[in-house]
């Protein structure tokens, strides 16, 4: 599993949201120079986090976007699936037009599904609060 950076880039930009806290809206431009991400870029990925409702969004003068949840409440995995699809590990083990012909008869499948399901569960056991936490705890 490769995450893009489409993937990493939400999750730096949430972390930013989480790290300002509630109440106001930071512009876009505001958040690419901070993240030093293309505005172009940051365009596409703050529409897939808005539209799945991860962040509220206000245009115009004085908006921007902001959190509409605790840093408690966005776990790492739902973030990542969002932008990334799926977290598997092998393209054999997604579901759809990629899954693999050969999933029913595969002797190695179970293994990937095990590695999928530990992936799964070690990012959706990480929330925004605890990357928050752990940065303040490796800056001591």
């Amino acid at each position: 599993m490769i995450v893009s950076t489409k993937g990493r880039y939400a999750l730096r930009v949430m972390v930013h949201f989480a790290t300002k806290g509630a109440g106001n809206y930071i512009p876009l431009k505001e958040i690419a120079e901070a993240e030093n991400i293309s505005q172009k870029y940051l365009e596409s990925i703050m529409t897939v986090l808005s539209k799945a409702g991860f962040v509220d969004a206000v245009h115009g003068k004085g908006g921007g976007y902001r959190l509409n949840r605790e840093p408690k409440d966005y776990t790492v995995g739902s973030i990542l699936k969002l932008t990334e699809g799926n977290l598997a590990a092998v393209s054999c083990t997604s579901q759809g037009p990629a899954a693999c012909s050969r999933s029913t008869c595969c002797q190695t499948k179970p293994m990937w599904d095990r590695l999928d399901a530990m992936i799964d569960s070690f990012f959706e056991g990480i929330t925004l609060a605890d990357l928050l936490e752990e940065s303040k705890n490796n800056k001591k």
